[in-house]
């Protein structure tokens, strides 16, 4: 009887170990900056030099247009005290209509580069978020938290998602 008391003492001491080493084991949390992925991954920098060939003749174009209607505005205002007044309201229509032309090119710009760049910055995040994935499981985090307001050191694993990314083919 009293070796079965003695058992059940020491089953029940051992469990009570087991239970609190479980509560003693730390959860195992991550931080990973996206913007810092976003900026300092290959698959970002490639995204980035693919927008701006794509976009990049575009944009000078319209830097041009732009000079060149600034150029013909200052024109008209040196020329306007010896054009006629027919002459002079002409020109500053055409200038007009030329300025709203550009205004609309420059939308219409931002409109394309700002959903050519989602769709660019989105194939890069979903690389990263299966990158991230792969080392919450490959590590056994716990948590793995993305853009938080205050972060240790020594939880930050962008080094390592970014890394990860670069491996990639």
């Amino acid at each position: 009887m009293m070796s079965k008391l003695l058992q059940s003492v020491a089953l029940a001491s051992s469990m009570m170990l087991a239970a609190g080493a479980v509560q003693a084991q730390e959860l195992k949390i991550g931080y990973v900056n996206s913007e810092r992925v976003l900026r300092e991954s290959n698959a970002a920098k490639v995204a980035q030099t693919k927008l701006e060939a794509e976009f990049g003749k575009r944009e000078k174009d319209m830097r041009d247009l732009e000079a060149k209607l600034r150029g013909a505005a200052d024109k008209l205002e040196k020329d306007a005290p010896m054009l006629s007044e027919a002459e002079r309201t002409r020109r500053q229509r055409d200038l007009v209509e030329q300025d709203r032309d550009l205004q609309r090119k420059k939308r219409e710009f931002q409109e394309d580069l700002t959903q050519r760049k989602n769709e660019e910055l989105s194939a890069v995040v979903e690389k990263a978020n299966k990158v991230i994935k792969q080392i919450f499981d490959n590590e056994k985090y716990d948590l793995i938290l993305q853009d938080a307001v205050h972060f240790s050191p020594r939880v930050d694993i962008t080094k390592k998602v970014i890394d990860a990314l670069n491996s990639q083919k």
